[in-house]
């Protein structure tokens, strides 16, 4: 079932006030008294909306594949679940929940046994509630469900902010402290550049200078281009990962199928989106483990991939209307999406990575000087941007002119001259246009 955007925003706020009671009944139970859960002041726990929308996106396929459905939902809020506790910790500078003291969880953030609950959950929401729900829905008159829906919406945005904007207001005198800190860091280091040039200086104009007074010059250490995990050096693995998945893909196509076609998923240049998000997505969650054993990684790596590939392939076929591949002649398939030797090599891929390719990677992007290394990346941003704009009005015309629903508009035309069927057939070969 494919749900209007009207209907997810209703089962969006359903779900998080179904959330809101779980939790405070749950606290209620444990501490014996009425504790709101929520981030917002309302009785809302946003969390649980987030998931709930995204099994009615991405799940419903999965309605008659009972383990796959539970698999799926244990993947998919997890994910969700990991995320929305790491972005709310580097905002507000506070861990929102704690699984610590919980057996299997990653960080903190999930634990198995919350994961297994998502898992049930999302199998309870499709196959019961959510039919449910759209019969309720159905039932509410149009507009009074309009006005009814995006108020909630409304209120609930205002509350959102308000709440952020207590929360950093608490923080207030902290961050003060950190600012002045980070400042005072920031005095020493200008001061130790400019005791370094000096000295250097004074060497040079004098050099009987005895070598010991050299050698006592305070060191500073220099800092280097997207040290660490950091954000350019996630955006450098994304185009970096996107070059090398395109030309893989391409070399296993030609060996297997003898033809050499595209593999690419936007229209300027060999760059695989999928692959390229799959890069950074796998060092940003594995950075932490990645002096872990061969095995672990692979399992992980194995069922993220599938989980992720099949998420990629039902997103791509709701905004642009096109299935970019079909697995359905492969044993083991679910649904044409994903099928279980790739899952494998998703795994294999990710050992790989981990252990071979990204440290290599890593020494040569931390290498590049500091600002031309953040122009290049600021630059590739701005392209890939541009690019993927123009990749899906594209593939939006292509899908029209498919149909038969051709609207003629100046940018419909402009589309039509510069990428006609042949263009697109060429660079998307196995794109199917669904109805």
């Amino acid at each position: 079932m494919i749900y209007t955007g009207y209907e997810l925003l209703w089962i969006y706020l359903i779900y998080s006030f179904i959330g809101w009671c779980g939790e405070v009944a749950v606290a209620a139970v444990t501490r014996h008294k009425f504790i709101n859960r929520g981030f917002v002041n309302g009785p809302l726990c946003p969390i649980y909306g987030a998931g709930a929308v995204a099994f009615a996106v991405f799940l419903p396929e999965l309605e008659h594949h009972i383990f796959f459905l539970f698999l799926g939902g244990l993947i998919l809020a997890s994910f969700i679940e990991y995320m929305t506790g790491r972005l709310m910790e580097k905002i507000f500078h506070k861990k929102w929940w704690d699984y610590s003291n919980e057996r299997f969880h990653i960080e903190g953030y999930v634990c198995l046994k919350t994961s297994v609950i998502w898992g049930l959950c999302a199998v309870v929401s499709i196959k019961f509630l959510n039919p449910l729900l759209y019969s309720l829905i159905s039932l509410i008159p149009e507009l009074a469900g309009m006005i009814i829906v995006w108020a909630a919406a409304v209120l609930l945005g205002i509350d959102t902010a308000g709440s952020s904007i207590a929360i950093l207001g608490l923080k207030k005198n902290k961050r003060i402290s950190q600012i002045t800190a980070e400042l005072h860091k920031t005095s020493k280091l200008l001061e130790n550049a400019l005791t370094l040039r000096i000295q250097n200086r004074m060497l040079k104009a004098f050099p009987e200078i005895e070598p010991a007074a050299a050698e006592e010059k305070e060191k500073v250490k220099p800092e280097r281009f997207a040290e660490g995990c950091s954000f350019y050096k996630l955006v450098s693995l994304f185009f970096i990962g996107a070059f090398l998945g395109d030309i893989v893909e391409t070399i296993f196509c030609l060996a297997t199928s003898g033809e050499l076609m595209s593999r690419s998923s936007v229209v300027y240049g060999p760059f695989s989106i999928v692959w390229g998000l799959a890069c950074g997505l796998l060092t940003a969650i594995l950075y932490k483990y990645r002096d872990k054993s061969d095995r672990y990684i692979f399992i992980f790596g194995t069922v993220l991939g599938g989980a992720y590939e099949y998420i990629c392939s039902v997103f791509t076929e709701l905004v642009f209307g096109t299935v970019f591949w079909d697995y359905s002649d492969f044993a083991f398939n679910l649904g044409g999406r994903i099928n279980l030797l790739y899952c494998f090599f998703w795994g294999i891929a990710a050992v790989i990575w981990m252990k071979a390719v990204y440290p290599v990677l890593s020494g040569w992007i931390e290498k590049l000087p500091m600002r031309a290394g953040k122009i290049l990346c600021n630059l590739m941003i701005v392209f890939m941007i541009i690019n993927i704009l123009m990749s899906g009005l594209a593939l939006g015309r292509y899908s029209e002119r498919q149909t038969g629903k051709i609207q003629q508009t100046a940018v419909g035309q402009f589309f039509d001259e510069h990428f006609p069927d042949e263009r697109m057939e060429r660079i998307y070969p196995n794109a199917k246009v669904t109805k």
